[in-house]
């Protein structure tokens, strides 16, 4: 495979936003969205997808692509917005180009159109959608809450040489593994990154087959691979990216609870012990529900390769880390809750003994007053 010699690389360059929208959804299809039908997601059948693969599978709706003109020249993106039970919503963003060097590619991390951001048109298109599925929503933000965002550079294999012949991948990476990390930390000058960053940003990686590779750093990857299979393991990676944002989006809610219940553990709580005590069942259920529905759309069986891609991107986001935080805070609301119950419990037999006593004085005066 040869290509113009004035072309080395291409491929595209495919944002993922996920944003945290409500508290929960309601259970109910959305036949459309931004007046476009709404599908069920589904990943392609290729060379690595046995028959037995699963992946949860969304609600999506493929929006008009859009005409710009980015740091390249002009270009087609596409746009595709997937629902989660989760109360969250994914956005992906493909932006196509065409390079002769690796280094070209940094200005698309914060891509910029000449009519303004890709970031700020995210925005937009994220509160339109939070405006039309509002009904639907319980407990929406008010606000539509910070993004997780992370961004992918996909290469199109073979990669090529200096003398623009096709090279394994993985010898491919090794000989520009400094460019490899300048691109994935947003670094314009490879060679002024350290050896110990460059082999710390591109650490997390797996090859597959000879043309195919994929790196994973924390706030971007790069992925080479045959275009018609991009779409899988950038499944994986959006639905670890939504992970992280809904933990993040977990983590706050616990602060708020356990906040509010230290403040009614104190000499002068504002509600009562009842209150308190359902509102902390309640969060307890909840989160507990969520974390199952969570866990349940980052299930995928039956190819070993993409959980391995899905092993390297949930350790760079340190997703048990995130889980062992959460934990802690749902233990610790636990027991704040079995305190509660422990006193509610002593109140309720302080006042049984009081009621025995006064049954008991009653007795006695009756008999008294029997006597005389």
């Amino acid at each position: 495979m040869k290509k113009d010699a004035s072309i080395r690389y291409s491929g595209e360059v495919v944002y993922i936003y996920a944003f945290d929208v409500a508290y929960d959804t309601a259970r109910k299809p959305i036949q459309t969205l931004l007046g476009q039908p709404v599908a069920q997601f589904a990943v392609d059948a290729s060379k690595r997808s046995p028959r037995q693969l699963f992946f949860y599978k969304p609600q999506m709706v493929r929006l008009p692509a859009m005409e710009r003109v980015g740091p390249l020249g002009p270009v087609r993106v596409d746009r595709v917005v997937k629902l989660l039970p989760v109360g969250a919503v994914s956005i992906t963003v493909r932006v196509p180009f065409t390079a002769q060097h690796i280094e070209e590619l940094v200005a698309f991390h914060d891509l910029q159109f000449s009519n303004g951001s890709l970031h700020d048109e995210v925005l937009r298109l994220a509160q339109e959608i939070l405006a039309e599925l509002k009904p639907g929503l319980i407990r929406p933000h008010p606000q539509l809450a910070e993004e997780e965002a992370y961004t992918v550079f996909c290469l199109a294999a073979p990669v090529l040489n200096a003398e623009n012949e096709p090279m394994n991948a993985e010898q491919w990476f090794h000989a520009h593994r400094r460019q490899v990390a300048a691109l994935l930390t947003q670094e314009e000058e490879p060679e002024r990154l350290s050896k110990q960053e460059a082999e710390e940003s591109t650490a997390r990686y797996l090859s597959y087959y000879e043309d195919d590779l994929c790196v994973v750093d924390w706030d971007a990857a790069l992925l080479v691979d045959a275009p018609q299979d991009f779409d899988e393991t950038l499944y994986i990676m959006e639905l670890a990216n939504l992970q992280l944002a809904e933990l993040e989006a977990y983590d706050r809610l616990l602060d708020d609870a356990l906040d509010r219940s230290y403040r009614d553990l104190g000499e002068r709580p504002l509600r009562s012990r009842t209150d308190i005590l359902r509102e902390l069942r309640e969060i307890r259920i909840d989160l507990a529900r969520l974390n199952d529905e969570l866990s349940n759309i980052t299930k995928f069986f039956g190819d070993w390769h993409l959980a391995r891609i899905y092993e390297k991107i949930s350790s760079r986001f340190h997703l048990a880390e995130w889980h062992r935080t959460v934990d802690g805070k749902l233990k610790t609301l636990d027991e704040l809750y079995e305190i509660l119950k422990h006193e509610q419990n002593n109140r309720v037999m302080l006042w049984l003994e009081v009621g025995i006593v006064v049954l008991f004085v009653i007795d006695l005066v009756i008999l008294v007053l029997g006597l005389k």
